[in-house]
């Protein structure tokens, strides 16, 4: 239990970060340049996916608005630049959980978004069953991701080798597996089955069963401001426990709405020590729902693609999704 429930934390250093969002009415948060289920542009503007829901519910949280977000869109190899040179207060952008980047570069990762794994994207009828078949072969990979790594690490060991093209945009890289130039496409499987809805023909094209590498997508911030830093990770850690203290709830007498609306009596006593007011959770939950709502609206079957949960579902169901407590 916590013994400081209003407790207001001195400002870092460095600055709050939540100061300056609230002075520019906007959390500026960088996400890709078009994947369908994680950050797309609509042809009304407006941003849609997981990642971009995740942005909305910081803002609720933060701004008393969903809508409140400055969207940056941004190459796989450029997605933390903003961050480092304080144009961006989030990036949320399919982007792996490595030690390589937040020891390397000035950012935390504030908690897991989707578990994923590298995947490939090949034509149906191609022959192609398995990685291994494609030995020899093209493969297109986002420039700045980890795919080339990833490859190197499965296909060496094996004694076998491909050629990775690295292209700078998803649209480039879509664009020149479609085109025939590469033979597969390669990166996170749930960002390909949104990728594989965008061809003309989706049902010509196949991803693999076998994921060959661990993709945690996360969340990044500053490392100059843990109090941000705070607040993003248990916006997370919400729309997670959330969705639990639904699933409890769900045969009591007020179902799974009493549950969400327990998870966010609890988490909101502690707003006045994350810089904000008892509100802040009912407003991040209404901004999109629980994280299982967000899940399923773009990426389960409601969306049209139908990615299985899997590892994404909680750990009560044999998912990695843990719910930590919000006393």
């Amino acid at each position: 239990m916590s013994d400081a429930l209003t407790l207001n934390r001195p400002a870092t250093a460095a600055g709050r970060t939540l100061d300056g969002v609230r002075a520019r009415g906007a959390v500026r948060a960088v996400v890709s340049r078009g994947i369908r289920g994680l950050s797309l542009r609509g042809a009304d503007g407006r941003w849609t996916g997981l990642d971009t829901d995740v942005a909305r519910a910081v803002a609720a949280a933060a701004l008393g608005d969903p809508e409140a977000v400055e969207w940056l869109p941004a190459d796989p190899a450029g997605r933390l630049d903003p961050l480092r040179a304080g144009d961006a207060d989030l990036t949320v952008c399919n982007l792996t959980w490595t030690l390589g980047r937040e020891a390397a570069w000035p950012v935390l990762f504030a908690g897991v978004t989707c578990y994923d794994g590298e995947g490939f994207l090949v034509r149906r009828g191609s022959g192609v069953h398995g990685p291994a078949d494609l030995a020899g072969r093209r493969l297109a990979v986002q420039a700045g991701t980890t795919s080339a790594a990833n490859l190197a690490a499965w296909y060496g060991p094996r004694g076998l080798s491909v050629e990775p093209v690295a292209y700078p945009t998803p649209a480039e890289t879509l664009a020149a597996y479609a085109s025939g130039d590469c033979a597969a496409y390669v990166l996170d499987r749930t960002a390909l089955a949104g990728e594989r809805a965008a061809l003309p023909d989706p049902e010509a094209h196949v991803i693999l069963d076998d994921a060959i590498s661990r993709e945690p997508m996360a969340a990044a911030v500053r490392d100059d401001d843990p109090d941000w830093y705070r607040l993003c990770r248990w916006v997370l850690q919400l729309l997670v426990a959330a969705e639990h203290h639904a699933d409890e709830a769900e045969r009591g007498p007020g179902g799974r709405a009493a549950g969400i609306a327990e998870a966010a009596r609890l988490a909101g006593r502690h707003g006045p020590a994350l810089g904000l007011d008892e509100d802040w959770a009912a407003r991040a939950l209404g901004a999109g729902g629980t994280y299982g709502d967000l899940y399923e609206r773009h990426l389960g079957a409601a969306s049209g693609l139908g990615v299985p949960r899997g590892l994404n579902e909680l750990w009560t169901r044999g998912g990695l999704h843990y719910a930590v407590p919000l006393a």
